[in-house]
C-alpha cells in the first residue's frame, strides 16, 4: 500500500495519466461495465479531442470516453443516468449552470451515482460572439453555480467544454490559466440533429467510431431521442468490442454528498427550487419522499429561455432545444 501511495504521489508530481481497474458489475453480469479509471493531471492535458486538437486523451485501441452535454433536464437526464448504470457504465457530464441551479438535486445524483462533472459555461451562449470579459463570467458563472448545487467544490472536476464547440486561442489560454482542462470530442454523435431517430444516431456514431478505433464520444442527455439511442449504442459498443474509460482528475473528492428533496410549496406544490437536504439513511420516509419528489419534478419544468450574456431574451424556442453543441 505503501509503495503505490508513493507511485501515484510521483506520476502526480510528474504529470502523467493513471490508470485503475474498474470495479465488477455485480448488478449485471452481462453489462457493458467500464473496464478501467484513468486519471488525468490537468496540467498535463490543457486540450482534449481531434475534432478541434492534435491531442486526444491516452486511450488504447477500441476504447472510449462517453460524455454528455447541457443537462440537467429531467426526465430525459434521469432516463439516460437509469440506462447507464443498468450497464454499469460511467461518464463525463458538462453541465450548464442555469440548468444545475434549477434542478441540483439531479445533479447530485450524477455525482453519487459515480459520474464526473465538469462544466459547460452558465448560459451556453456562442462564445465567440462575446467580448472576452463576458466569456469569463459565463465560465466563472457556470462554475459557481454548479459548485453551488453540488455544495461542495471538491466534486466539481476542472473539466470544461466551450458551448457549440466555439474555440479561440485567447479563450483557450484563459481556461488554461484558470487550471481548466478544456474538452471537445474524438466522435461527434450529432445526437441534436432534428429529425434523427435512434437508430440513425447510433448508426452514425459506431461509423465514426469504427472509422478511428477509439475516442472521446459527444453526446446530450437533454434529447428524447438520445435517451432512446444510448441503450442501442450501448448494445453494439459491446458487440463490436470496445470498452468504456472513465475519466477523474488527480486529487480527493467526496465519495458523495447529501441528497436533496423537495420543499412544499404553499399551494401544497413541490417547489424544484426550493431544497432541503435529505437525512441520512434508507427509511421508508426518505424513499417516499424521493419518489414523490421525482414525480413532482417531472410535471413542474421550469422554463428556461436563451440567455444573451447578461439579459434574459425569450424565443420561440426553449433553452433545451438549440442547435449545436
Amino acid at each position: 500500500m505503501l509503495r503505490f501511495t508513493i507511485a501515484l504521489f510521483v506520476c502526480t508530481l510528474a504529470g502523467v495519466s493513471i490508470s485503475a481497474a474498474a470495479e465488477t458489475c455485480s448488478t449485471n453480469p452481462d453489462a457493458l461495465g467500464t473496464s478501467r479509471v484513468l486519471t488525468i493531471n490537468p496540467g498535463e492535458f490543457s486540450l482534449l479531442g481531434t475534432m478541434q486538437y492534435k491531442q486526444t486523451l491516452p486511450l488504447k485501441d477500441h476504447e472510449v470516453v462517453l460524455t454528455f452535454d447541457d443537462g440537467p433536464l429531467p426526465p430525459f437526464t434521469d432516463i439516460i443516468l437509469d440506462t447507464l448504470a443498468s450497464q454499469c457504465v460511467k461518464a463525463t457530464y458538462f453541465l450548464v449552470g442555469q440548468m444545475a441551479r434549477a434542478y441540483p438535486s439531479v445533479v447530485r445524483r450524477i455525482y453519487n451515482e459515480g459520474h464526473t462533472i465538469g462544466t459547460h459555461s452558465e448560459h451556453h451562449p456562442n462564445f465567440q460572439r462575446l467580448s472576452m470579459r463576458r466569456v469569463e463570467r459565463e465560465i466563472d458563472g457556470g462554475i459557481n453555480s454548479v459548485t453551488a448545487a453540488l455544495d461542495d467544490a471538491k466534486a466539481l472536476s476542472p473539466f470544461f467544454r466551450i458551448p457549440y464547440l466555439g474555440r479561440t486561442n485567447a479563450i483557450e489560454r484563459f481556461l488554461e490559466d484558470r487550471q481548466l482542462v478544456t474538452w471537445s470530442a474524438d466522435i461527434d454523435t450529432n445526437d441534436w440533429w432534428r429529425g434523427s431517430s435512434p437508430e440513425a444516431i447510433v448508426k452514425r456514431t459506431m461509423r465514426r467510431l469504427n472509422a478511428i478505433g477509439h475516442g472521446i464520444i459527444l453526446m446530450h442527455d437533454i434529447h428524447r431521442r438520445t435517451t432512446m439511442a444510448l441503450p442501442i449504442l450501448l448494445k453494439e459498443l459491446k458487440a463490436n468490442g470496445y470498452n468504456v474509460v472513465h475519466v477523474v482528475a488527480v486529487g480527493e473528492r467526496p465519495k458523495s454528498i447529501p441528497e436533496l428533496m423537495a420543499s412544499p410549496a404553499p399551494d401544497g406544490k413541490a417547489s424544484p427550487t426550493e431544497l432541503t437536504k435529505v437525512p441520512n439513511g434508507n427509511d421508508l420516509t426518505t424513499r417516499q419522499n424521493q419518489r414523490i419528489r421525482k414525480r413532482r419534478l417531472s410535471r413542474h419544468h421550469p422554463p428556461h429561455w436563451r440567455f444573451q450574456a447578461d439579459q434574459v431574451t425569450t424565443t420561440k424556442r426553449p433553452f433545451w432545444v438549440f442547435s449545436g453543441y
